[in-house]
């Protein structure tokens, strides 16, 4: 893959100078079309040898395009809180919205190969964390992203050649670091190990470009055409037709019956018992999070179910057994401006606790396979991908010492009927019910079969779904209360361990 990037290549002083202006005028032709509109992100990653050129290049980038309205990043190893977070959170939180670009030096590229490389992380490690990079990539190819990969190549003698040069001009010389000599001395490991990592990233959607890194003038017009080209590729590409798509056949199980029509509603739990086992339960809950272990994990509850089946009161008896300062309660409605511009699941990523604390979400992203599949917001491709996205979503959670806790809570439509009359008639509940809830009565069935695919595709080993039975406010509160429990001390007994 290197050797076609070793063949010298050069471009003369006043070709440069002929060609760089025409070369940015229609670059910034090309920025103000995508600013305007709004049609994808785009995604340029400038990754490769160390000193060969990857910081003049995003610099003379930003010099021909309009910086404004490029996001750059320079990013180093994990620290800080990113470190209580799944590696992949930062990433999510430096993604640019549609018609903006985004500059990576350094990516998620770049703390794989120094593992791997210096022997922190053996080649199955590697190519498990390169898988999950072609899954990040690919959803954010899926959801319009233009990703542009350029790999800047130096052989050894042509490093250290640079290495040397930078290191002897005063101006210069803090570009030089102990570690790039460090990696220097691995140089044929450095060149093994990439290959194979370009070799297993390089997709159809977001292939790798090498690019000899020798001359500037030859790194500057390879990137900046290549650039060009893709963007007005994707720019002046027609809109595919926006056809209503069917909605496809409900699924149904052998012997007729959907998971939720399973549900024993008539659960209930008398009053005093219910005082009784909230104030164990919160009590328990309460104390697990002040154990000594707990710094160690966070926890993730999401709350699903049918309107008014009791979400904000579940949340609020799980927030009252904890410290105000432990927890985050996230609200989901339709998304913003703002979120329509990024990836689906972007606005998810951004509320994931740090260890040592929880967070509650009360709607969360299984709306794209519910609401959004039912009301036909997102395309039947679009609902039917999001499931595989969701679960490794959440493995990385977990993968991270996260506890992923879901509820369905479940009510009948009579129960329904009668919380949405008593809302309308109560003036401190008026707020609750809206003209969408009526609607969303009227698809009962739709919405019970998006459920149902829902908790069967979704409900995994590592972050099972917990169908709470509803009608009875009690019940469903302490069943909640208990659950959270549960899986938090076995959290915590297996940090023990």
């Amino acid at each position: 893959m290197f050797e076609s990037a070793e063949l010298g290549h050069k471009i003369a002083k006043s070709v440069y100078k002929r060609e760089v202006p025409p070369l940015r005028e229609a670059l910034l032709d090309a920025q103000f079309d995508l600013l305007q509109s709004k049609k994808f992100p785009v995604i340029i990653l400038v990754a490769g040898v160390d000193c060969g050129g990857k910081g003049e290049t995003v610099n003379i980038l930003n010099e021909w395009l309009d910086p404004r309205h490029i996001e750059t990043h320079a990013l180093r190893p994990l620290t800080g809180e990113e470190l209580e977070r799944p590696p992949m959170w930062r990433y999510w939180r430096t993604l640019p919205p549609k018609g903006k670009i985004g500059m990576f030096i350094g990516s998620w590229y770049s703390e794989p190969l120094v593992d791997n490389v210096y022997k922190r992380i053996s080649n199955a490690d590697l190519d498990q964390r390169l898988e999950r990079i072609i899954r990040f990539e690919q959803i954010l190819c899926d959801e319009g992203a233009l990703f542009l990969k350029f790999w800047l190549h130096l052989s050894r003698d042509q490093q250290k050649k640079r290495l040397t040069s930078l290191e002897k001009d005063p101006d210069t010389r803090w570009r030089v670091t102990d570690s790039d000599w460090k990696h220097y001395k691995k140089y044929d490991r450095f060149h093994q190990v990439s290959e194979r990592m370009l070799r297993a990233t390089s997709t159809a959607e977001s292939p790798w470009l090498i690019v000899e890194g020798t001359d500037p003038r030859y790194r500057y017009l390879t990137i900046g055409k290549t650039i060009l080209q893709s963007l007005r590729e994707r720019l002046d590409a027609p809109e595919p037709p926006k056809v209503r798509e069917p909605t496809p056949p409900a699924t149904m199980a052998i012997d007729g019956l959907r998971v939720l029509q399973t549900l024993d509603l008539s659960k209930k739990l008398a009053k005093g018992d219910y005082e009784d086992e909230l104030e164990k339960w919160q009590g328990k809950l309460n104390r697990l999070s002040r154990h000594d272990n707990f710094g160690k994990i966070a926890v993730v509850v999401v709350f699903e179910g049918n309107d008014a089946a009791g979400k904000g009161g579940a949340i609020r008896r799980v927030t009252q057994a904890l410290d105000a300062r432990r927890y985050r309660i996230a609200s989901f409605a339709s998304p913003t401006e703002e979120e329509r511009l990024q990836p689906y699941l972007w606005r998810f990523w951004r509320h994931i606790p740090h260890r040592g604390r929880f967070a509650l979400f009360d709607r969360s992203w299984y709306g794209r396979v519910l609401v959004e599949r039912v009301e036909g917001y997102c395309a039947h491709a679009d609902w039917m991908r999001a499931y595989g996205e969701i679960n490794d979503f959440e493995e990385q959670l977990v993968r991270h010492q996260t506890v992923v806790v879901k509820f369905w809570l479940a009510i009948d439509k009579k129960e329904q009927l009668k919380r949405f009359d008593a809302r309308e008639k109560i003036g401190f509940k008026r707020f609750k019910i809206t003209e969408e809830d009526w609607r969303n009565r009227e698809k009962w069935d739709d919405y019970e079969q998006a459920v149902c695919d829902m908790i069967d595709r979704t409900s995994t080993e590592i972050a099972p779904w917990t169908l709470v039975e509803a009608n009875d406010k009690n019940y469903a509160r302490i069943k909640v209360l208990k659950t959270i429990c549960n899986r938090i001390e076995a959290a915590l007994d297996r940090v023990k361990k």
